[in-house]
Order: structure tokens, then C-alpha cells, then sequence
């Protein structure tokens, strides 16, 4: 089974993108902070092949995540999912490591065919 870790900590937001992976067949874990992503990350008996995490989160952000995901894991796609549109966050988002970039408002169905695109990707190159 294709498995996401979901790191988002409005409640809404992370309840409705869990609902539309699931329903495209993804195991999904959820967490509401960057710490607890790390922690489900490296307390995982199986690893994850994505993560969609938000950037704007208290304690550790999601730019912070996904640099300390990246050095944990070459293999894992990263999908930062955010509020903030500006050309130069997009670019910070990309060099912390990411593998693509979605912006709120989102559609389910964008978001569910990137993390897709990205799945397949990632396991073409393994």
C-alpha cells in the first residue's frame, strides 16, 4: 500500500486531505506539528513514500520538516502544501527539498493527482 504522512495543523484542512487520500487508495498517517511528523517518521515500520506537510505551523515549520525529512531520506516525495503563493516561498520551498509545491485554496483532486505524479515518479527511479 502507498503510504503518505500528512503533517497540517488545521484540523479541517488535514481532515479533508486524509478523506481524499483514503479514498484514492493511500494509507495515511496524520500529525499536527513538525515534531510528531519526525517522530512518525522515524518510528515508522514501514517506510512512507510521501509527505505532505504545511509550512506555516508553530514550533518547527514546515520548511524545518522537510530539510530534516530530506536528510533522513532521498527516496521520500515531499509535497509542501501552504498558504503562501509568493514566487520567493515557492523557491524556499524547492531548495529546502521539496518535490513540489501546492498552494491554498487547493483542489482535492489537484492534490491527489501530484502526490500520484509524484508516487509514480519516485518509484520508477527506485
Amino acid at each position: 500500500m502507498k503510504r503518505v504522512l500528512v503533517c497540517e495543523d488545521e484540523d479541517v484542512i488535514r481532515g479533508f486531505v486524509i478523506i481524499n487520500l483514503r479514498r484514492a487508495g493511500y494509507e495515511v498517517t496524520d500529525v499536527s506539528c513538525g515534531e510528531d511528523a519526525l517522530r512518525a517518521f522515524d518510528e515508522a515500520e514501514t517506510p512512507y513514500d510521501i509527505a505532505v506537510l504545511d509550512i506555516m505551523m508553530p514550533g518547527m515549520d514546515g520548511i524545518e520538516v522537510c530539510k530534516a525529512l530530506r536528510e533522513r531520506s532521498d527516496s521520500l516525495g515531499i509535497i509542501l502544501l501552504t498558504a503562501k503563493a509568493q514566487a520567493a516561498d515557492r523557491e524556499e520551498g524547492l531548495r529546502s527539498g521539496a518535490d513540489d509545491y501546492v498552494t491554498k485554496p487547493f483542489s482535492p483532486s489537484e492534490l491527489i493527482k501530484r502526490v500520484s505524479a509524484l508516487h509514480r515518479r519516485k518509484s520508477a527511479a527506485q
